[in-house]
């Protein structure tokens, strides 16, 4: 199972395991980290899963899509270079060891 290394915006660094086909939002929330509100359930519409990509790994993500785009050029913490939803990223073989940081709030 691929692992993300998550950073909590208390700089908490966790190791999590994914299952196949769960988004990361949903293993970062499963696993009982607060910051990650998720309020739309995963379905692209709130931005409230907003973290930073390591930059060893931005480049290996499907390209970001025009809804995704709209939301994150809406946050006040956006980052043109690491910033994703994590509902969007779904990990695999190839993104093993996927390092994200939570965005700040906001």
């Amino acid at each position: 199972m691929p692992k993300l290394i998550v950073t909590t915006r208390s700089g908490e660094e966790r190791a999590l395991e994914s299952e196949p086909g769960q988004s990361a939002m949903a293993v970062i929330r499963d696993s009982g980290i607060p910051d990650i509100e998720a309020i739309c359930g995963g379905s692209c519409a709130c931005a409230t899963c907003h973290v930073y990509v390591n930059p060893g790994f931005f480049d290996q993500l499907p390209p970001v899509s025009e809804d995704e785009s709209v939301l994150l050029e809406g946050c006040e913490h956006y980052r043109a270079n690491a910033s994703r939803l994590s509902c969007q990223i779904h990990p695999s073989a190839a993104l093993d060891g996927l390092a994200l940081e939570i965005a700040p709030e906001g």
